[in-house]
């Protein structure tokens, strides 16, 4: 029996359509987690087929909600008491209020948490909500440069199967309902004035100068650009097993991704200074501008906690899938480094924030070569396995559980893969 339902926990012994409500309550309150297939009472029932009942949830959540809630969510299946239970963890959400679609911004389509309890919220309560969402925020703020171009953009959201119009500058927050620009227009245009600076040295200090770059352009552009040279600088070394070689680089692509991913979402565009990342000998330093959000520990973003300093232009990144949901990133950068003495180091300071990655000798995670795709890499896997589960693939990719679902269902839509089974039965065979 799991302990009684609280603040932040609430139990349903299955998929109904009550839950949206308790999943708004946590996003307009302080986050929470809902367990499906556990009674009110504690008692562990399970779901019968946790696949289907992850793929309504998520098409119920996605389709009934606004703003959209999906990457303040992450849903996962957990063998508790030998049942497959789904645990759904929600974040406290940047865009509150949350409501129901079909009610609007009213006490009905509103609901907050009060203790155990999921409540409608008061009209004042919703006032407040707005206003709380609504202060100063920077990417929100009309840009001094209003003569822009989004040459690159444009293509990166084509690529994606997007548009990136006037009705859809809007809604994502590049240009206002007037026309004029704001800064996260700005900051996506080719005009974007904020640079990343990167300089190699040779030893463990700065004494030996080898090399600058200094990238500019969209923040699209900057974050292909300085990928590419840091991956220049991430060197691969080989070793032989009996006829056999394995190349391992010295920087696990996952971190180098999330450290560059992170100084870019996160930092604080109100300063012109630019990221700086320094490369040396034995580490990386990745250093943003801008230090923790107001209310938030360094303990608090290691455990996955996390309060976006620019939500829009993150909800970009997210549309754009570089970003799965909000602080999955150090919790990834410490997994790449799972099986290494040497761990990543992240250091604050009032208007700082450092990622500090270690360079590795070798290890059996980080091979040359890999897929391009996380469908590319499964297909691969699945060929070469002939019958796998959806756990194994969720090992395989390193990836939540409703990824790796994603991920299969894409490759059965395609015609590569098809499944078998149920519940835990269920299989994934190669259509070969």
């Amino acid at each position: 029996m799991f302990p009684k339902e609280n603040e932040h926990t609430e139990y349903k012994r299955e998929l109904t359509d009550n839950i949206k409500k308790e999943v708004l309550a946590f996003a307009n309150t302080n986050g929470g987690s809902i367990y499906i297939g556990i009674a009110d009472d504690g008692t562990v029932v399970g779901v019968s087929d946790s696949d289907q009942t992850m793929l309504r949830l998520a098409s119920m959540l996605r389709d009934s909600i606004h703003p959209d809630i999906m990457m303040f969510t992450d849903m996962r299946v957990e063998q508790i008491e030998q049942h497959d239970v789904i645990h759904l963890t929600i974040a406290s959400g940047t865009n509150k209020p949350y409501y129901l679609i079909s009610k609007g911004l009213k006490s009905s389509g509103v609901y907050v948490r009060q203790g155990s309890a999921s409540v409608p919220a008061s009209p004042e309560q919703i006032r407040q909500l707005i206003k709380t969402a609504d202060g100063d925020v920077m990417e929100d703020n009309i840009s001094l440069i209003q003569e822009l171009t989004f040459q690159k953009t444009t293509a990166i959201f084509a690529a994606k199967g997007l548009q990136l119009a006037g009705e859809q500058k809007f809604s994502l927050g590049l240009q206002r309902h007037d026309g004029v620009y704001t800064n996260l227009g700005l900051l996506l245009s080719d005009q974007c004035p904020f640079t990343i600076k990167t300089a190699v040295f040779s030893g463990t200090n700065q004494k030996n100068f080898q090399d600058r770059r200094e990238f500019s352009g969209p923040l699209f552009s900057q974050l292909e650009d300085c990928y590419a040279y840091l991956q220049l600088n991430n060197p691969t070394t080989a070793e032989f097993s009996g006829l056999y070689r394995n190349d391992f680089k010295a920087y696990p692509d996952d971190a180098l991704r999330e450290a560059l991913l992170n100084c870019i979402i996160h930092r604080d565009y109100a300063f012109s200074s630019s990221i700086l990342i320094s490369i040396y000998d034995n580490r990386m330093e990745f250093t943003s501008i801008g230090g923790l959000m107001p209310g938030l520990e360094k303990a608090d973003i290691m455990l996955g906690i996390s309060l976006c300093r620019n939500p829009k232009l993150a909800n970009i990144f997210y549309r754009l899938e570089l970003i799965e949901a909000y602080g999955t990133g150090l919790p990834k950068i410490k997994n790449a480094y799972s099986l290494n003495a040497d761990q990543p180091e992240f250091l604050t300071a009032p208007h700082v924030f450092k990622v500090i990655l270690p360079r590795l000798e070798k290890g059996p995670l980080y091979v040359k070569d890999t897929p391009i795709s996380p469908e590319e890499q499964t297909l691969k896997f699945i060929q070469a396995q002939k019958t796998v589960t959806r756990k194994d693939v969720e090992e395989l990719l390193c990836t939540s559980t409703s990824t790796a679902t994603r991920v299969l269902l894409t490759l059965i839509n395609q015609g590569h893969i098809h499944r078998t089974g149920r519940g835990k039965q269920t299989k994934y065979i190669f259509n070969g």
